[in-house]
């Protein structure tokens, strides 16, 4: 089991509860790191979703980051599913200290039964050097640690002139990709007010949403590789910031798409 798997594993409570702990390894400059609280939700309502004898895939995951989750406690996560039919279903998370006397995470979750079907792709992924020709860098805290990335372009973040990026990224410990990792892989860019600064500057995510677009195959194929996060702000004015992330298989496959809204001074 790698530490990522230790971080989101949850023990079962009555009532569509489920207790987690905030693994000190995935802390981040002031709390824990917003990508660990989006997969531990999502793993939460996968949890519950698959004892009620569902096979649907996540489609669209949104957090809302509403107080601070500290290193080192148990969480509890209660989970609800909203309503929806044979195709697509609605679900809730709430994330609450065990005690629950306040509410620091709320995650709403669309699951669908997909079929096959015709589609497109717009965007295509831009050119990028094999990783390991690029220096391995990491983002600061002790998350940090646990993600390897090798930046393209856009790194450091200050003063670039713009506000895209783009790095290749994994766990330090390699494990294949499904859902829960890759909404953990789409909070690590840095956040986009460092890039119109001299660096870096207090900012904290206030929600963000991932949607899943990779097929199951498309994941097998994936494996524990690097996916590219493609990261440009959207605007930054009066304290927030938006950003928008595109997450590339090394084959050219859109794996999830995602936005961030961040608050910043």
């Amino acid at each position: 089991m790698t530490s990522f798997d230790e971080a989101v594993a949850l023990q079962a409570l009555e009532g569509d509860r489920w207790r987690g702990h905030a693994d000190r390894r995935h802390e981040s400059i002031s709390g824990m790191f917003g990508g660990w609280t989006a997969a531990i939700s999502l793993q939460a309502v996968l949890r519950s979703a698959f004892a009620g004898g569902s096979t649907a895939t996540p489609a669209a995951l949104t957090v809302h980051f509403i107080d601070k989750i500290t290193p080192g406690e148990d969480v509890v996560l209660a989970v609800t599913r909203l309503g929806g039919g044979r195709s697509i279903a609605h679900w809730r998370a709430e994330l609450t200290p065990v005690d629950a006397s306040r509410v620091l995470a709320h995650a709403l979750v669309t699951l669908v039964n997909r079929r096959d079907s015709d589609g497109h792709v717009e965007p295509r992924m831009p050119e990028a050097p094999d990783p390991s020709s690029l220096e391995e860098t990491h983002a600061p805290g002790s998350q940090g640690q646990q993600t390897v990335i090798r930046s393209v372009w856009g790194f450091p973040p200050s003063r670039q002139g713009g506000t895209s990026s783009a790095g290749w990224i994994r766990l330090a410990e390699p494990r294949p990709l499904d859902p829960p990792l890759l909404a953990y892989l789409a909070d690590q860019f840095a956040p986009r007010s460092f890039y119109w600064s001299d660096g870096p500057r207090p900012s904290a995510t206030v929600t963000m949403s991932v949607y899943f677009h990779a097929t199951a195959d498309e994941l097998a194929a994936a494996g524990d590789d690097y996916v590219l996060n493609e990261a440009v702000g959207t605007r930054g004015v009066q304290s927030t910031s938006g950003a928008q992330l595109r997450m590339w298989s090394r084959s050219g496959a859109l794996l999830a798409t995602s936005e961030q809204l961040c608050w910043y001074r």
